[in-house]
């Protein structure tokens, strides 16, 4: 559905300005109990991790590898929060607990050595993902990223087929590569309907230094310790106990690789949300597209957040991106009465519906809406800082 740039009926400069006296209100109001809240969560991960491979050499079961997949999704669940500066201002945090440090240089083997080189992922997702969400640059727009399926003349069990392999592996075939991409300022947002063209040019053209450092910074050092070091800590209790912690492990890396793409992939995916092909212009356009491009899953309890990251506010995030995880339950309800009272549509489903949709979006079964540079836009005021917005 082609529409003007700008939603009929919505006052955009009324709309950001309640939005932004919000954040100011919430940023206020931060305190030690938001970083009491990130210990705990740090410790809940932990206490995942420790049962996980304290079982995991008896024998390869689905518990075991749960709670790795848990472990390591958490730590993701850390560095996504802490990564966006969430915990920069609030009261009695560490400054290992900030974004400038968190997961930096030798940080990064106690906090988040997974697939993913952090500077890159901070660059891809806190700035050129959050500061062009549904644009031609942003990286993760799934419906972009999904041309190779969409456009393909295979039969539809074979797309779903694709999109599962996609799912239990997006973390090292999609995430390392193209947020080392983003990092070299490549065009992350130009899809290609080639795979193997693409899996070449990203993944094993070691003449391409990105491609290398690929390797050095994000394959090699993952796979030693989670498939080498790890479970030779086990073989004093023999190579039985080895083998069940690498297939523990195994089971839990496709586990938490499917888990992570559940709950992030459809947060911007669905026949009912907006992309755009301009970028906005002031801070109730940046208010508003934020809003139409997102949606929440349910939320409210700590055991329903934690299994969504607190990605279930994916609306609230979007709009204050650096708020740690406490204050976006707060704050849900307000903004979404805001939204009501302004007509801002604001989708709320189950994950499992947005799942739906997003798959629907991949295998080319629907489309998003468009918003187009079709119209001047209204009002005349600066565009909001990058900084501001993006990190």
């Amino acid at each position: 559905m082609d529409t003007p740039r700008r939603l009929v009926g919505i006052d955009y400069d009324a709309f950001a300005k309640e939005i932004f006296a919000l954040r100011k209100e919430t940023e206020a109001s931060l305190s030690k109990r938001d970083y009491k809240h990130l210990r705990k969560i740090i410790w809940i991960n932990r206490a995942f991790t420790l049962f996980g491979y304290a079982t995991a050499w008896i024998i390869p079961n689905p518990i075991s590898a749960f709670c790795i997949s848990q472990g390591i999704f958490g730590r993701w669940l850390i560095m996504h929060h802490v990564g966006h500066g969430g915990y920069d201002k609030v009261p009695g945090t560490p400054k290992r607990y900030t974004s400038p440090h968190f997961a930096m240089g030798w940080w990064r083997l106690l906090h988040w050595l997974d697939w993913i080189y952090p500077p890159a992922w901070n660059h891809e997702h806190n700035v050129l993902h959050h500061y062009n969400t549904s644009e031609h640059k942003d990286p993760d727009l799934v419906e972009d990223l999904a041309v190779f399926v969409r456009e393909s003349n295979f039969p539809m069990w074979i797309r779903y087929v694709l999109v599962f392999l996609a799912g239990i592996t997006w973390k090292f075939t999609y995430y390392a590569p193209n947020t080392l991409r983003a990092l070299e300022d490549c065009d992350t947002s130009q899809a290609t309907p080639s795979l193997i063209r693409a899996g070449w040019n990203n993944v094993f053209d070691l003449r391409v230094a990105r491609v290398r450092q690929l390797w050095l910074r994000c394959y090699i050092p993952c796979v030693l310790l989670s498939y080498v070091i790890v479970p030779l800590l086990f073989l004093p209790l023999g190579k039985w106990a080895v083998a069940c912690v690498l297939i523990n492990r195994l089971a839990a890396e496709f586990l938490t690789n499917f888990h992570a793409y559940m709950v992030i992939g459809p947060n911007h995916a669905g026949e009912d949300l907006y992309r755009f092909d301009y970028h906005f212009e002031n801070k109730g356009e940046y208010a508003v597209n934020q809003v139409i491009s997102s949606c929440n899953f349910h939320c409210g309890t700590e055991t329903i957040d934690y299994m969504h990251i607190w990605l279930n506010y994916q609306i609230e995030h979007h709009l204050y991106p650096r708020l740690p995880m406490l204050k976006y339950r707060e704050i849900q309800p307000v903004v979404k009465e805001i939204c009501e009272r302004h007509n801002v549509p604001y989708i709320q489903e189950s994950v499992w519906i947005r799942f739906k949709r997003m798959v629907d979006i991949m295998v080319g079964k629907g489309s998003m809406y468009w918003l187009r540079e079709e119209t001047a836009a209204a009002g005349k005021e600066s565009v909001p800082a990058q900084e501001e917005h993006a990190t």
